[in-house]
C-alpha cells in the first residue's frame, strides 16, 4: 500500500512538471536558451547627493577612498549643485567628471542629462 502511495505521488509530480513545461511554451520552442539569448544591459545611475560610499565606489574609476571623499565633501560643504561640483573633491578633475556623467542622475535645477 505504501509503495502505491509513493508511486502515485511520483506520477503526480511528473504530470505536474510536464504541465508546467507545456504552459511555459516548451513544445512551441518558446523556452529561452541562455547560449542564444541577446545580451542585456542595465542602466546604473547614482544620485550624488543621496548615495552612500558603497554605491559610489561602483562607478568607474571611483574606489572606496574617492567615494568616501565625495561623502565627506557633501557632509562638510553641503550638497552638490551640479555634477561639476564634484571637482571640489580632491582627486576628481574635469576628465573624471566627464567620465562619470553618464552614471549620474540628473540634478534638479543643475545640469540636465535628459537631453543627452
Amino acid at each position: 500500500m505504501d509503495q502505491a502511495g509513493v508511486a502515485l505521488c511520483v506520477l503526480a509530480a511528473i504530470v505536474g512538471t510536464a504541465g508546467w513545461w507545456v504552459s511555459q511554451g516548451g513544445p512551441r520552442g518558446r523556452l529561452i536558451e541562455l547560449d542564444r539569448s541577446r545580451p542585456q544591459t542595465a542602466a546604473f545611475r547614482v544620485d550624488i547627493n543621496r548615495a552612500e560610499w558603497p554605491e559610489l565606489a561602483q562607478l568607474p574609476g571611483v574606489g572606496e577612498t574617492l567615494a568616501r571623499r565625495i561623502i565627506d565633501s557633501r557632509q562638510d560643504e553641503g550638497p552638490y549643485i551640479d555634477h561639476d561640483d564634484l571637482r571640489r573633491v580632491r582627486g576628481i578633475g574635469p576628465k573624471t567628471v566627464e567620465r562619470l556623467r553618464e552614471y549620474l542622475r540628473p540634478m534638479p535645477g543643475g545640469d540636465n542629462l535628459a537631453g543627452r
